[in-house]
């Protein structure tokens, strides 16, 4: 599993600062079916990354509310979001193995919607087979992800990059700095699989908050 970014401190404009040592990849998801890891989009040759030119023309950030739904139209991704925090090694806890189709928000970031950068993780898959983020992999520029939010929003964001990360050397403090916007970061595993230390990459959706 990728790396939380360290403890964010809201500032003045309710936005989060980093320290510039960012922590390194830590908990990974060892999934073991059979004689391998369930078939995923993120399994095998790196993707390419897919890059707007920018990201898409904000929309004004939305007040702090905690996500409770996340729906990926061209996925058919729908998943309840419950908040996740932080492992006793300090990396990111994910959601349980035993709800393989529930997305975690970490609740360290702001909430999806609000001046920021939240952060969405879930599993690829599990030893039962497919998970949430199993297809996270084919987003693309141009493609909806829509939030809906505790106080009744719906949060829609526009994905601008879609990013195979390797684990070892993970760009943290460029995934998870702030930004002077609405920001959402969505990331499961991806890449090669191996038994003996599981996935090689993260799978990583950059998108802003369009509506």
């Amino acid at each position: 599993m990728p790396p939380p970014p360290p403890p964010a401190h809201r500032g003045p404009r309710g936005g989060l600062w980093f320290s510039l040592l960012c922590v390194l990849l830590l908990g990974v998801f060892l999934v073991r079916t059979g004689a391998g890891p369930v078939a995923s989009a993120g399994t095998g040759q790196a993707r390419p990354a897919r890059t707007a030119a920018e990201p898409p023309g904000a929309a004004a950030p939305l007040p702090h509310s905690p996500p409770r739904r996340i729906m990926v139209p061209s996925l058919r991704i729908d998943a309840p979001v419950r908040g996740v925090g932080l492992a006793a090694d300090r990396s990111l806890a994910p959601p349980p193995t035993g709800e393989p189709h529930l997305a975690g928000w970490y609740t360290g970031s702001v909430s999806p919607g609000e001046r920021g950068t939240s952060v969405v993780v879930g599993h690829v898959d599990t030893e039962t087979g497919p998970a949430v983020f199993h297809p996270l992999a084919r987003l693309g520029p141009g493609d909806r992800i829509e939030v809906v939010r505790e106080d009744g929003r719906t949060a829609v964001f526009t994905v601008y990059a879609t990013e195979s990360l390797p684990r070892d050397g993970f760009p943290a403090r460029r995934v998870y700095r702030d930004a002077p916007g609405a920001e959402l970061r969505m990331i499961t595993c991806g890449g090669r699989w191996s038994p003996a230390t599981g996935y090689e990459e993260n799978v990583v959706v950059f998108a802003g908050l369009s509506s």
